[in-house]
């Protein structure tokens, strides 16, 4: 039988998982690659809305490619629910991400914007909370896309 954790545990489960997510957005947003394994764990399974791919080195390559060719960016996520397993091992959280993007050199040009949502799968490792399976909605997109994608037409 598996024992149900306490309240504190639950509540502090819930904090790293949140802490996890924002730890997320700095990554992204300073373009610190070789931190995405302070959030996911190694064998991460993902789909960005590309197809279904696994691993830190795809995950990393999946972010360089929209995020090396363009500026700074700033990704906001917010409406946070979180649902944490009740072992205390496992958990998935849900929560809607705006990400605004600015071309490379062009302080006060174009943006790019991705709104959506992130459902992810937390698992309580030896290292602490790590995503191990990330499904990102995306419901609206406004812009110009060659800001992230270098094949994508000007406008």
């Amino acid at each position: 039988m598996t024992k149900a954790i306490d309240a504190i545990s639950m509540l502090l489960a819930e904090r790293a998982v949140r802490e996890g997510l924002a730890r997320f957005a700095r990554v992204l947003d300073g373009k610190l690659w070789e931190r995405l394994g302070d959030v996911f764990a190694e064998d991460v399974t993902f789909d960005y809305g590309m197809g279904e791919q696994a691993g830190m080195p795809a995950l990393e390559a999946n972010m360089r490619r929209f995020l090396d060719v363009c500026g700074p960016t700033q990704h906001l996520i917010g409406s946070i629910a979180i649902d944490v397993a009740p072992d205390g091992t496992s958990a998935v959280s849900r929560a809607y991400v705006q990400a605004r993007h600015q071309r490379a050199g062009d302080h006060g040009g174009a943006v790019f914007d991705s709104n959506g949502e992130y459902v992810d799968r937390w698992a309580l490792r030896k290292e602490g909370w790590r995503i191990v399976r990330r499904d990102a909605l995306w419901q609206t997109h406004s812009g110009d896309a060659a800001i992230i994608w270098s094949n994508a037409a000007s406008t």
